[in-house]
């Protein structure tokens, strides 16, 4: 049985939708370069649980105490978001912080490139909205910006996903339309060097199709510190009120790679 009851998510009033758990292990969205990379990083949520990340930020303002909101299912990580979930007066945040291996943290150093590779399942309920909303983040200890972002935004009634660069103004790098990409399995490639003049490379396949494969060099993706390391789950303001409902994300087959 997993150590972290979805019924406790349930009677806080969260419908959570049935959804599929393992359909085969999608490959690499690209192999560029794939032989320089190591693995560093691949848990089993079975086995690992929430072991696998550093720092479990599960509703530390406690704001709802009787719920919990991050999970290690059998093959998957769950993150629940309540309407009434609060991180301060104007956002919520319920995401898991850096990676570990064995008890030892996989940190991003300066100028090493990393790739994380995942599925990612993103029900209709969880919208992109015109304040930020952000699924994924790179950040360094105790510097505010993150450095990079994957968000899902809204304009007008036309809702994206894209990953922005902090570095370069929050410029956007591969925005495409959210809509097709909902309530099923999508993979993930996050390719990310860290340096002064670093590069950044953001890809999405829905099934066979690549949707998104988008990069940019020549960027700050080093804003301070002595490591980066990535962040997922749900942070997002309050800001766009009315595209807020009760939802969840889910991951699975995450991996982590450094180039050697």
């Amino acid at each position: 049985m997993d150590p972290f009851n979805r019924r406790t998510a349930m009677r806080a009033g969260l419908v959570i939708a049935a959804t599929p758990l393992v359909a085969g292990i999608s490959p690499a969205l690209a192999d560029v370069g794939a032989t320089a990379f190591k693995e560093k990083w691949a848990p089993n949520p079975g086995v690992d649980g929430l072991k696998a990340f550093v720092g479990i930020e599960d509703d530390r303002a406690n704001s709802h105490p009787s719920a919990t909101h991050i999970f290690a299912e059998s093959e998957q990580y769950r993150f629940v978001m309540h309407k009434s979930d609060r991180d301060g007066s104007d956002r919520q945040r319920n995401e898991v912080r850096a990676i570990q291996k064995n008890g030892a943290r996989q940190d991003m150093k300066k100028n090493e490139t990393w790739r994380f590779n995942y599925q990612m399942y993103i029900p209709s309920s969880l919208k992109g909205t015109s304040s930020f909303t952000h699924i994924f983040q790179v950040k360094h200890t105790a510097v505010a910006s993150p450095v990079v972002t994957v968000s899902l935004f809204r304009s007008g009634s036309t809702e994206s996903i894209e990953l922005r660069l902090f570095g370069a103004g929050q410029a956007k790098l591969g925005s495409t339309p959210l809509a097709p990409l909902r309530n099923k399995w999508i993979d993930v490639e996050i390719e990310l060097k860290v340096a002064d003049s670093g590069r950044a490379r953001f890809a999405l396949k829905d099934g066979a199709t690549t949707v998104v494969n988008a990069s940019r060099s020549g960027i700050d993706t080093w804003l301070g510190g002595d490591q980066a390391h990535p962040k997922w789950g749900i942070y997002r303001s309050l800001g766009d009120s009315g595209q807020l409902q009760d939802t969840y994300l889910l991951l699975r087959n995450m991996k982590a790679y450094r180039d050697e």
